[in-house]
């Protein structure tokens, strides 16, 4: 099967962020959503659609779907998984992996705003 362009990405995350009344999808290069100062998910400009898990889902993850580790400008994402293609086509495996993503970004100690 071939790979997925960014396009087909964006327009799964655009989907499931949709399914949440209080998200949205923020960024213009890169999108992302964030939760109290706290990003959680993202989308990168090369089409790694990422989602920050809790230590026992991030473990979990990797146990299914083997390396996680999220890379962005040299520096490894901690506690992201990058979602691989085969889950991005399984809507029902999505929905549920950014289910956890959410519930554990309601966990995230908020961080104050930066007010110019």
């Amino acid at each position: 099967m071939s790979a997925l362009t960014r396009a087909k990405k964006l327009a799964a995350y655009t989907d499931l962020v949709a399914g949440f009344d209080d998200l949205a999808i923020k960024g213009k290069a890169t999108s992302y959503t964030s939760m109290n100062g706290n990003m959680f998910s993202f989308l990168a400009p090369d089409g790694t659609l990422a989602f920050r898990l809790s230590k026992d889902d991030y473990a979990e993850f990797e146990g299914r779907y083997g390396n996680a580790e999220v890379r962005q400008y040299g520096s490894v994402m901690r506690g992201y998984v990058g979602v691989p293609d085969e889950v991005i086509r399984d809507a029902d495996a999505l929905s549920k992996l950014f289910a956890a993503c959410v519930a554990h970004a309601k966990t995230l100690k908020p961080k104050p705003t930066k007010k110019i």
